[in-house]
């Protein structure tokens, strides 16, 4: 092994160890400490070594242990902020997920959508896919926002499913500093949900 080669093999473990059990990766991550090849055969030998595990073509993890459930799959969120550094791609979770997310449905789907501005395809990690859909601009407009967030979560729940209760929920578990910039988003919501969304972001 070369000198060069072993530098950037310890650089690349010393990001990996940074960022602890659960982080997501790609070699996109590790571009500014060697080159392409570089990088992959760091990669390749930490792979070998145990130390990270391949979840997917470019896609790695440092995996999480639990006592009782054993080696666990990584968190949604952290495969899809690694999709959206590698790509430069923004994400905006969609469906059951969202409603998920927002503690307004306890389903938990095998598969999750999220809608996006990049090409559509699919990911699987572990027993989950994660479908990413191309979307319109509009769909888009408030993406990492609450306000994407609740659009998605509202429609996926439909009309006659946005109970007071839920509202209230919402309510009380939202930080009143991000409900209030969802009534600059109004605009963005389809007509029938800018009641709720007043409701939710009222103080």
């Amino acid at each position: 092994m070369g000198k060069h080669t072993e530098s950037v093999d310890t650089l690349v473990m010393q990001r990996i160890e940074s960022h602890g059990a659960g982080w997501v990766f790609t070699p996109y991550d590790f571009a500014d400490l060697g080159t392409r090849t570089a990088v992959a055969t760091a990669l390749k030998r930490h792979k070998a070594a145990g130390q990270i595990r391949l979840l997917g073509r470019g896609l790695y993890d440092v995996p999480r242990h639990d006592d009782l459930l054993g080696t666990l799959w990584p968190a949604i969120e952290s495969v899809t902020q690694a999709l959206e550094r590698k790509d430069g791609l923004r994400l905006q979770p969609s469906g059951v997920y969202a409603a998920n997310l927002l503690g307004l449905s306890e389903q938990v789907p095998a598969k999750v959508v999220f809608l996006t501005d990049g090409a559509t395809r699919n990911v699987k990690v572990g027993p989950t896919e994660i479908q990413l859909k191309r979307t319109t601009p509009r769909h888009m407009a408030a993406a990492g926002r609450l306000t994407g967030l609740l659009i998605q979560a509202f429609r996926s729940l439909g009309p006659n499913h946005v109970t007071p209760q839920r509202i209230a929920r919402l309510r009380k578990s939202l930080p009143a500093i991000e409900r209030e910039q969802v009534m600059a988003d109004l605009a963005l919501a389809p007509e029938w949900m800018r009641v709720h969304l007043r409701e939710v972001a009222k103080a």
